[in-house]
């Protein structure tokens, strides 16, 4: 490739765009135009370039020019508050109020950091009548304008995508300034988009003990606990927020949402029919009631309820999604049609797009066009990798640094350590490897109960873990080797009080959280007569299989066929040496033997977990 053809480095681009805004403040319009226009040949998908051209336009009296920049940038970059702001302007301009309303509202939808978009519509909606829309408007102006402009600078940032620059200042401003409530809240809003959700919920711990009557953020802590899995303490949270205001439908979406968490879909599914009788419109609301009737073990109710989803909300992936991922629906030929132009349309969001890619690829792996199957399969994983930030190098780390900590002379030394309950089952392993069919087994038994995939063990890695999990030297594993006797004792008994909430008190239960492969040196210490069921799959079928699927959550190593080659190779190592330092203590339970003899599978399964056979485990 030529010279002249490459891109020039970022970092010049932004020193010129610096540049122009310079000219900007400095009312140099038309020279800020022609040297935005000048960097537009060399950076022509760039943001800030065309939102500088754009004003500049405006202010050189070009409306029609700008409106025709905004056009193209809102095609780039479609979730830009600052272009809705800018042809709110426009449409000022040209004295045409109804446009510039929508424009305004548009702009401080996305970003509610916007002072002159309030501004604008609060005398926009004095023009047009609209009384208590000024008193709206009028409300955010002063707001805005009691907060340092840091904090403004800073929301403006992080609404617009601008996450690591605004974590940034306003990370900085914290440490100048103490603590702030706003500053706080919107660090923990960060923390929850970048997924840090252990540093939000503490951040907005401290903000309600600064502020107790903050509503809006007792509400985001309550979200963050639904995050981490503390589904009591964020039921506590809600039911706080719902005596203050009971007909909240956030309040009350969410606290159906908890009871989900809980395992409790017969109690979620009448909160959601009585949202919905409010808002029939509503597709997360149909989506949402379709899983739950999918649990309850309610196919053709989950079905129209899918399909009542996908009618609400046009392009609405997740519901034809859902449909395939039920594995036995088949979709019509008029269904296929309007996934397939769905699909491809342009304007067709990235969410929507790859949750249409999946279902495209199981409805036509199941009609036979397996090459044109794999296509979509194949582009849905691109698509969805695009929002990953998953790196197959802290994994593999973790898994040498298990084996180097958890030798067999490690766990000999520390003999007798931890609660001595016999309760968890463990079935360990990756995705799609066979482990539901061992828990129907299981769960078939008058002693054990089934739950799910609990979060409790990598929430407690989380916890020893700390800070700086991409680093080259992390706490974890090591840390293990600092844990006494109590340490260990008191991390068991915290794990069974934990996940006693989905328990209905059979003496034994089972955790079928597949990762927790990579934690069996922990759970030995804390659980050491636990039992553990390692859950195995022919390698192809399982890791194809893992490509075929759209995980609602987390399992990111999924979404590149190289990723989950070096995934299953770690896990394989990993399995290897937890055979060797816990021989044993881990059962491999290939899925093909089971299905080829299920009853000499069922009575080795269960003679591991100590459990007389009975029948109506077969």
């Amino acid at each position: 490739m030529s010279a002249e053809h490459l891109s020039p480095p970022a970092s010049r681009i932004e020193t010129e765009v610096g540049r122009i805004r310079t000219l900007l403040k400095q009312s140099e319009f038309a020279r800020a135009l022609a040297a935005a226009e000048t960097l537009l040949v060399q950076a022509p998908e760039n943001r800030d370039v065309l939102y500088m051209i754009a004003v500049s336009q405006r202010y050189l009296g070009r409306i029609p020019a700008a409106l025709a920049t905004l056009a193209r940038l809102e095609e780039l970059h479609p979730a830009f508050s600052r272009l809705f702001q800018e042809r709110g302007h426009c449409y000022v301009a040209l004295r045409s109020a109804g446009p510039a309303i929508s424009a305004f509202e548009r702009a401080v939808t996305i970003n509610a950091a916007l002072p002159a978009s309030w501004s604008a519509l609060k005398v926009l909606y004095r023009m047009a009548g609209r009384l208590s829309d000024v008193d709206k408007a009028a409300a955010h102006v002063a707001t805005l304008a009691e907060l340092p402009a840091e904090i403004v600078t800073a929301f403006s940032m992080f609404s617009d995508g601008e996450i690591f620059a605004a974590e940034t200042l306003v990370r900085q401003f914290l440490l100048t300034h103490g603590d702030h409530i706003e500053g706080m809240r919107l660090l923990a809003k960060i923390g929850m988009e970048l997924d840090v959700v252990d540093d939000a919920e503490l951040l907005l711990e401290n903000v309600l003990v600064l502020a107790p009557d903050y509503h809006a953020a007792r509400y985001e802590y309550a979200v963050a606990l639904l995050k981490r899995h503390k589904h009591v303490r964020a039921k506590e949270e809600l039911e706080k927020l719902l005596k203050i205001d009971p007909d909240n439908r956030v309040y009350r979406t969410t606290h159906a949402t908890v009871c989900t968490g809980f395992g409790d879909y017969e109690q979620a599914l009448p909160h959601y029919r009585e949202l919905l009788l409010e808002a029939p419109q509503d597709a997360e609301l149909h989506l949402s009631i379709a899983h739950a009737l999918k649990t309850l073990g309610r196919p053709q109710e989950a079905i129209e309820s899918y399909r009542a989803a996908a009618a609400a909300r046009a392009r609405y992936g997740e519901a034809y999604w859902s449909l395939a991922n039920l594995k036995t629906y088949r979709f019509t030929d008029d269904e296929l049609a309007r996934m397939r132009a769905d699909e491809a349309a342009p304007d067709t969001r990235l969410v929507d797009r790859y949750h249409m890619c999946f279902a495209l690829g199981k409805a036509l792996e199941d009609r036979g066009q397996y090459a044109e199957s794999f296509g979509y399969y194949e582009r849905g994983n691109a698509l969805k990798k695009t929002e990953c930030r998953y790196k197959p190098g802290p994994i593999e780390r973790n898994a040498r640094l298990q084996a180097a900590v958890c030798t067999r002379e490690f766990f000999a030394s520390r003999e007798g350590y931890g609660c001595d309950s016999a309760a968890p089952i463990f079935i360990v392993g990756l995705p799609r490897a066979g482990s539901t069919l061992i828990e129907q087994i299981l769960a078939s038994h008058s002693q054990v109960e089934g739950t799910m995939e609990l979060a409790d063990i990598p929430r407690l890695v989380q916890d020893l873990q700390g800070r700086d999990t991409n680093a080259g030297d992390p706490r974890y594993p090591g840390v293990l080797a600092e844990l006494t006797a109590e340490d260990c004792k008191r991390l068991g008994e915290k794990y069974l009080q934990d996940t006693r909430v989905y328990r209905t008190g059979k003496p034994h239960f089972i955790d079928k959280m597949p990762n927790n492969f990579r934690h069996l040196g922990l759970i030995q210490l804390m659980l050491p007569n636990a039992r553990i069921i390692d859950a195995r799959r022919e390698p192809m079928a399982c890791c194809f299989s893992n490509f075929k699927q759209l995980f609602a959550s987390g399992q990111q190593f999924t979404y590149s066929i190289e990723d989950i080659a070096r995934y299953y190779r770690s896990y394989l190592e990993l399995m290897a040496h937890w055979d060797d330092a816990l021989a044993g203590k881990v059962l491999r339970v290939q899925h093909e033997d089971v299905v080829d003899n299920l009853e000499a599978n069922v009575r080795r399964i269960l003679d591991f977990c100590g459990l007389e056979f009975e029948p109506d485990c077969l």
